[in-house]
């Protein structure tokens, strides 16, 4: 997942809680919307704010000056973070988006790595970012898993050594189950990652198969054992709502499987079909939509989170279940990045911000490794957010919570989003996607479940109805 992103270097999130799960009455089931229905292709996640089609190479410089920028510790303790992407799977998902590769040998996955670690240490030695501790690190893909022991001792040596992170409070790493050995479960757990996340996606080989998931539900069986005996903080399994051939059995069956491996945390996402995905290529050849349509997968994640809840789970967002009492088990990395939070994207294609300015890596092999080892930064295209773009970023960012606290935008933007947002929240509150109460809203259960779909009504207006990607 390396669409990653954001920041804001005016006010400190870490004296900022999230609201625990539990203080949040979870509103009841109800009927679902059902105007939006058949799932064409069209990037419907939003991970970002403004959309990355506005972002251009114009900004590049305005990037490179906020890195040449010394940090000024005595300013507002905004957390940092890192996130390293590594794009090799053993095969590519048929409705996979990411920059991927699933036919480098050793030699070229040695060579990225490399390069990889030499962009960090670059970064490191900036002078916004020399000195700063690490907040939060993610590993993500692509596979993070994929690559061998050695090569991940090696990579963590080397950004250890310029960039310390025995402070951290989490370490995230993605992990493919079929990837993993019992060595390299213990491998990961040594480097000192906190938060393992799973990507199940599926407990039916059938459908795992013909996703063109590379793991079948025997290796997780397989893996389990050795991820238990490694004790990480916090386990968190993936999964994703409506993939081709889901039917209410298979559904079914995936989350009480889901439940009974006992992971300490569950994200589970709705199939959709961004431009470049191998579904749709085929639908935008003539063929039709082959993924269920948006009001059956809503129901699935409806009963998901149910059941969920019925085995003791709590909603932390719109994505995630969570188990209450895991104190060791948070999302640093999506709080912090929902809370204007600094964040170095490393690796090909990887996004990042830093002091209101977005930012995004090369995308092609060769012009980013070239790039990074002849000492220079990958920058490809980039973004300075206006005062205006940083509330709007963030706001329907925490929206995904599911609810919003009026008081923290007005602390740290001075800005009342009840006037500024009078519009979008009165037609959702009207749509019955939201409640209005003292200082904030909440959504409705039907507006937990198509978050994404509100979100555009916040956008400034020049930013509607633009591709999104």
């Amino acid at each position: 997942m390396s669409d990653n992103t954001i920041v804001d270097s005016a006010t400190p999130t870490t004296d900022q809680p999230i609201p625990p799960a539990t203080d949040r009455p979870m509103p009841p089931p109800t009927n679902l919307d059902t105007t939006q229905k058949g799932t064409e292709v069209g990037s419907v996640f939003v991970s970002n704010y403004p959309p990355f089609s506005t972002w251009s190479e114009d900004d590049n410089d305005a990037y490179r000056q906020a890195l040449a920028t010394p940090h000024d510790p005595t300013g507002p303790d905004v957390p940092l973070g890192l996130y390293m992407h590594i794009p090799f799977c053993r095969k590519r998902c048929k409705f996979c988006y990411f920059r991927v590769y699933t036919d480098r040998n050793a030699s070229q996955i040695k060579r990225y790595l490399e390069a990889l670690a030499r962009e960090v240490e670059t970064l490191a030695a900036q002078p916004a970012i020399a000195g700063r501790r690490l907040d939060y690190i993610y590993f993500g893909g692509g596979t993070p898993s994929y690559i061998a022991v050695k090569h991940l001792k090696v990579l963590v040596e080397r950004v250890r050594g310029v960039m310390p992170w025995d402070g951290a409070q989490e370490i995230t790493f993605e992990c493919e189950p079929g990837t993993l050995t019992e060595s390299k479960v213990n491998a990961i757990r040594e480097i000192g990652v906190t938060r393992l996340s799973l990507g199940v996606e599926n407990f039916d080989d059938t459908i795992l198969e013909d996703n063109g998931r590379a793991h079948l539900t025997g290796e997780i069986d397989r893996c389990m054992p050795w991820i238990r005996a490694a004790d990480f903080a916090q386990l968190n399994v993936d999964l994703i709502a409506g993939m081709v051939g889901e039917t209410w059995d298979t559904w079914r069956d995936t989350v009480a499987k889901t439940i009974e491996l006992g992971p300490d945390s569950v994200t589970i996402y709705q199939m959709e079909l961004p431009f470049n995905t191998i579904y749709s290529k085929g639908i935008l050849g003539g063929d039709e939509s082959p993924v269920a349509d948006w009001t059956l997968k809503r129901e699935w994640n409806d009963y998901a989170i149910e059941e969920l809840r019925a085995a003791g789970f709590d909603v932390s967002s719109a994505y995630t279940m969570i188990k209450p009492g895991k104190t060791t088990a948070q999302f640093r990395y999506r709080d912090a990045l929902w809370h204007g939070a600094d964040l170095l994207g490393t690796g090909i294609a990887s996004f990042g911000h830093l002091a209101g300015i977005h930012a995004q890596n090369l995308s092609g092999w060769e012009p980013y490794l070239s790039t990074v080892e002849s000492g220079e930064l990958p920058l490809k295209r980039s973004f300075k957010l206006s005062d205006t773009e940083r509330l709007t970023r963030e706001l329907i960012l925490q929206l995904k919570l599911g609810y919003l606290d009026f008081g923290y935008f007005i602390d740290k933007f001075g800005v009342d989003p009840a006037e500024r947002y009078a519009d979008a929240f009165e037609r959702h509150r009207a749509d019955d996607m939201l409640e209005r109460h003292d200082g904030g809203v909440s959504l409705t259960r039907q507006g937990l479940l198509q978050v994404d779909r509100l979100l555009p009504a916040f956008y400034d207006e020049h930013y509607r109805n633009i591709r999104y990607t």
